[in-house]
């Protein structure tokens, strides 16, 4: 199971950000989300102060 792995968030020329995540990490049977199309909708979010993001599935789709 591969329940933590490292990735990177990385800037494109055109100004948009990315969050990278290892293909190992997002095909492991355990892995929250489903991916069924080239995307998946998500929420994120961090608390001030904290040193965490946090991704969600967008239930609103």
């Amino acid at each position: 199971m591969v329940n933590q792995a490292r990735g990177s968030i990385f800037r494109r020329t055109d100004g948009k950000y990315f969050i990278y995540l290892p293909k190992a990490f997002v095909e492991d049977t355990a892995f929250p989300f489903t991916i069924r199309k080239p995307a998946a909708k998500v929420k994120i979010s961090f608390k001030l102060g904290d040193k965490k993001l946090v991704i969600e599935k967008d239930r609103k789709n």
